[in-house]
């Protein structure tokens, strides 16, 4: 039995959750991180030094950290050759953009937009470092948005390994109160992802008790 710890509203873990049930595998996940605990514990620690989420353990084999490098095992070791190729040229295609959608992607949306917005009470918000991370990332969404207008997914026609990296973080972009650029290929591709059910069910997920409350 594979094991998942992490909440299931944290990004980095639905990563791991949305690639896990686009294989269709089996795993047991336990809540951990934020208010959940677990992960301050020795007994945690012993298996994450860092003390985040998410980890993850296949059977009896060593302890993953780093949502893409467990996201990159699953895929090695149990993916369709579409979704992870076995042709080296190939995978370094798909590996390229999941590297280049967890920096300028994800990164530069989570802790510099979502989390201001969200946690943060809108009186401490700084709206010129809003604007200036809101630039930065819809640079990068344009770089998204011009691979998007050649093929279906953004290493190729069908659903890879980056998608899963690109793609989780859409949802709360689109979702959260924000003056987004046009990125008509990218909002085409999202809409498309958010019919998927592995997505709905990995994804899509509330976040209310993250938000800021007076």
């Amino acid at each position: 039995m594979m094991t998942l710890w992490g909440r299931k509203n944290s990004s980095n873990v639905q990563t791991v959750v949305w690639c896990l049930e686009e294989l269709n595998l089996p795993y047991k996940r336990i809540d951990a991180g934020f208010t959940y605990g677990v992960v301050d514990t020795e007994e945690y620690r012993k298996i994450n030094p860092n003390s985040t989420v998410p980890t993850f353990k296949d059977g009896e084999g060593p302890a993953l950290f780093e949502s893409c490098a467990i996201a990159r095992y699953l895929a090695s070791n149990y993916a369709p050759d579409a979704f992870w190729p076995s042709d080296p040229s190939s995978r370094a295609q798909v590996d390229m953009w999941a590297e280049w959608s967890k920096h300028n992607i994800a990164t530069a949306f989570s802790l510099p937009l979502f989390w201001p917005i969200v946690r943060l009470d809108p009186a401490l918000q700084n709206p010129e470092q809003l604007a200036t991370a809101l630039e930065k990332l819809s640079k990068n969404l344009d770089i998204a948005n011009d691979q998007l207008s050649r093929s279906k997914y953004l290493a190729s026609n069908e659903l890879t390994l980056a998608d899963i990296v690109f793609g989780h973080s859409l949802f709360r972009y689109y979702d959260i109160d924000l003056n987004r650029p046009e990125h008509k290929h990218v909002r085409a591709y999202y809409e498309r992802l958010t019919q998927s059910k592995t997505y709905q069910k990995s994804v899509m997920i509330p976040y209310d008790d993250l938000r800021y409350k007076p």
